[in-house]
Formats: structure tokens, C-alpha cells, sequence
């Protein structure tokens, strides 16, 4: 099967043929693709058009269709739509990505969209599904799923699963649970078909089965499913009743959403944006860190000016202030950008001591080794040991103290419960900068005694 390309040919042909109202050719062509490529198709038209081609697929595909695109496009489709169409599409997909898009709806139609759903057990799943945040494990689950009581024979359990295997698109796992629909365990298929059919359930399910409550963070329940290679895992309340499950693919969509949001925090932005948002979206996402930015110059600037004496006796040290600064930064993002992915893997093992104390002797390593290259370059050069033993020494220790705050900083806001990505991006930049001109000149005047 030859990949799916978007091109400029393609969506004029599609214009052309929503213009020349040529419904035919239009499921034609698109027919045969998928709807994950139709949506790409979608969000290249303009709202009138991408209302007139979403109309135009059957329900089924429609449906799937609303998942995969931008949401402000989904929005202004969604506006074009009745209430009576818009539960047509809702029905048709599972519980958590009709909820999801309920959810993006405004207050006042919701009802009026839940009211207009044929399957009431579904529609109470989806109202149900709206009770908890969004960024929850409730708020990321389906209610579709395959469950068994202990108390069943196996002859029961079969002709149970048959009837709930409908209303599933993939059966990743069978969850077993009591009278009181507590989770006991999970059911080998190989099992249950190895098993007597008078056998009971109790007596052939596994026990052992990984789960999460219903408030835990999306975050977290994809660190449990990554560890244990999980392609599904049951959602439990606060009681330990089964309420729903998660599977792969929105744990996928977790961790690339999650993954964008560090990556424009490390870039120095402050908000989730896409290139296609407005100005002034944009300008308020970047803006607080340029600010930043603006600050730590300026700062960096007074700094300087207090050692106005010093620059004028030895010119050569002003020429350097660029890379003490650049050093200082560079060290700073990578020993932060070390930390919080080990944060948000997991893989973070000792105290906070022992983290500061490896990363003090790997920056002084990394160093003395720099300031030697630095050394012999700048005596070379100026002709002058004192003024390059000055400038060598500055950079080891900037370098060490680079490396601390960019160790101590994300570890300090992760455990006040605010996201260390935020320290990967220009604030530990900026912060490293003022220290690193600070600490520069400070044992420069110190060396050469001015």
C-alpha cells in the first residue's frame, strides 16, 4: 500500500468537486482513503467546504473522521451541524472520543446532543464519562470493554463475551470481577478454552492484573503501561469497582501531547500554540519568556558596569563575556534537560545530595578539561598567563555552578508539584547567564587584583 501524501493538486480537486456539487466523484475519491487522511484532506478546506464533505460521508466514517482533526476546525463543523447530526456521528464512535467531543461543545447544546442519542446505555456512558477532569484516568477511559463474573460457568462466560464482543472494537483483554463488580483479575483465553465447560470462572482466572484509579494522571497511567508493556489497562474507582479501561492509543496521544508541551517549554513558550494560531495567541505563549530574556540582559548589563574599572585595564575580558555566558547556559540546559527526562521516566535513583554531588564532579571534569584548551589558546594569544589563568579558572567554576542550578532546579520543582520542563528552556538559560558573568568577573578582579 503506497503511503498517503497531502498535495496541493488533491485538495484543488476536492474544492472543485464540492463547488461543482459532483457528490459522485467525490465519494469516489475518497472512498478508498483513510479517515485519518481524509481528516488531513479536511483541514485544508475552508469551513463551508469541510461542512459539505463531512455531510457527505456515511456516519460511520464521518464519525472517525471528527476525531483526527484540528479542533478548531472540528469546532467550526460542529457549529454547522444540528443537534440531531452531531449525535448521529457521537454514536457511532466509542464512549471516551465521544465524550471528548461532547465535551468540546458549548453547555448549551450539550443536553440537547445526549438528548438526541438513539442508545440511552450509551449515552448515559458518555454522560457519565464527562463527570471526571479530563486529565484524569476517568477522563482518558472508554466504558467499552469485556467482563466476566467469577461466578460464571464457562459455558456462561462465552456466550457473555459473544454478546459484549459487539459493542467492542478490540478485545485487548477479559477483566473478571465479583457481585459487586470489584476487579478480581484477568482471563487467559487459553484458559477459558482449555478449561471444563462446568468449570466456574473463579476457578480458572489470574488474580494478578495491573490497574489505576480513575483520578490518577494521564502521565502516570502511561508510565505504568509503558513499564509493563501493556496494550490496555482497567480503570478502577475509589472503591475497586472496574468503571472502564485505557488503551494504547490514547496513552500514545498522551505522550506526544505531553512531549510537545515540554518541547515548546524548553523553546520558551509558555502555552500550548500551533503555528496556525493567531498573532496574539502567539505573541501572549512567547512573550513572559522574552521578557525573561529582556531581564537577564539587562541584568547582565548592570552587572558589567559594576566592574567598569576592571574591563578598562583589561579590555581582553569583555571580548570573553560571550562565551562565559554561552558556557554557562549551554552546561545549565544540558544537566536540566538530564534531570527532567529522568523525572519523567522514572529512572532517577538517590538523593538529591547524591545527584548534586556526581554532577559537580562531572562538571568540574568536563571543565578543567575546557579551561585548558581555553588556557593555552588565550596565553597564546594575548601573551598574558595571569589575564588566561583568569579567564580558565572563571570557566571552570561557571561551568560548575552552571551544572548545579540546572541539577538543584527541576529537582526543586518537581517536588513543590510544578513541571521541571519549565527549567530546561530560557529561565535556567537566563539564570545561568547573570551567575556565570557575576562569578567571571568577580574572580577575575580577584586573579589580577584590580
Amino acid at each position: 500500500m503506497t503511503p498517503f501524501k497531502l498535495t496541493e493538486e488533491l485538495v484543488q480537486q476536492i474544492e472543485t468537486l464540492i463547488e461543482g456539487q459532483q457528490d459522485k466523484n467525490l465519494m469516489d475519491l475518497t472512498e478508498e482513503l483513510h479517515y485519518a487522511d481524509i481528516a488531513e484532506i479536511i483541514n485544508e478546506l475552508n469551513e463551508d467546504e469541510a461542512t459539505y464533505l463531512i455531510k457527505l460521508l456515511d456516519s460511520e466514517k464521518t464519525s472517525d473522521v471528527l476525531t483526527e482533526l484540528d479542533e478548531d476546525v472540528r469546532e467550526a463543523i460542529l457549529g454547522n451541524l444540528s443537534s440531531r447530526e452531531i449525535a448521529e456521528e457521537i454514536a457511532e464512535l466509542d464512549t471516551d472520543d465521544a465524550a471528548d467531543i461532547i465535551g468540546e461543545l458549548p453547555k448549551e447544546i450539550v443536553q440537547e446532543v445526549i438528548s438526541e442519542i438513539d442508545d440511552r446505555e450509551h449515552a448515559r456512558d458518555i454522560v457519565d464519562l464527562l463527570r471526571y477532569d479530563e486529565n484524569s484516568a476517568g477522563g482518558l477511559m472508554a466504558k467499552e470493554l469485556v467482563q466476566v463474573n467469577e461466578n460464571w460457568s464457562v459455558t456462561r462466560c462465552v456466550k457473555e463475551m459473544r454478546a459484549q464482543a459487539e459493542n467492542v472494537t478490540r478485545v485487548h483483554s477479559i477483566y473478571v470481577v465479583d457481585d459487586s463488580g470489584m476487579l478480581k483479575g484477568r482471563l487467559s483465553l487459553k484458559d477459558l478454552l482449555t478449561a471444563s465447560t462446568r468449570a466456574a470462572i473463579r476457578e480458572v482466572y489470574i488474580p494478578k492484573v495491573d490497574s489505576v484509579n480513575v483520578n490518577e494522571k494521564p502521565e502516570e497511567v502511561a508510565k505504568i503501561m509503558s513499564k509493563y508493556d501493556l496494550e490496555a489497562i482497567p480503570v478502577v474507582d475509589e472503591l475497586g469497582r472496574l468503571v472502564g479501561r485505557i488503551t494504547i492509543d490514547d496513552i500514545v496521544d498522551v505522550i506526544r501531547e505531553e512531549a510537545d508541551k515540554d518541547y515548546q517549554m524548553a523553546a520558551g513558550i509558555s502555552q500550548d500554540v500551533e503555528a496556525d494560531d493567531s498573532i496574539w495567541e502567539l505573541t501572549r505563549a512567547r512573550l513572559p519568556w522574552l521578557f525573561l530574556g529582556l531581564i537577564g540582559g539587562v541584568g547582565a548589563a548592570a552587572i558589567m558596569g559594576g566592574f567598569e574599572a576592571l574591563i578598562s585595564q583589561h579590555a581582553i575580558l569583555f571580548f570573553f563575556t560571550p562565551l562565559i555566558a554561552a558556557m554557562a547556559g549551554n552546561v545549565g540546559v544540558q544537566s536540566s534537560a538530564i534531570i527532567v527526562q529522568g523525572l519523567a521516566n522514572n529512572d532517577l535513583k538517590g538523593s538529591i545530595a547524591n545527584r548534586l554531588g556526581k554532577e559537580m564532579l562531572l562538571a568540574t571534569l568536563n571543565g578543567i578539561i575546557l579551561a585548558a584548551v581555553l588556557l593555552i589558546f588565550t596565553w597564546a594569544w594575548q601573551g598574558s598567563f595571569a589575564t588566561a589563568l583568569a579567564i580558565s579558572i572563571s570557566l571552570i567554576v561557571v561551568i560548575v555552578v552552571a551544572g548545579i542550578i540546572g541539577t538543584f532546579i527541576p529537582l526543586f520543582l518537581h517536588q513543590r508539584g510544578i513541571d521541571p520542563a519549565i527549567a530546561t528552556g530560557p529561565f535556567i538559560t537566563t539564570s545561568n547567564d547573570i551567575f556565570g558573568i557575576l562569578i567571571y568577573f568577580w574572580i577575575a578582579k580577584i586573579i589580577l587584583g584590580i
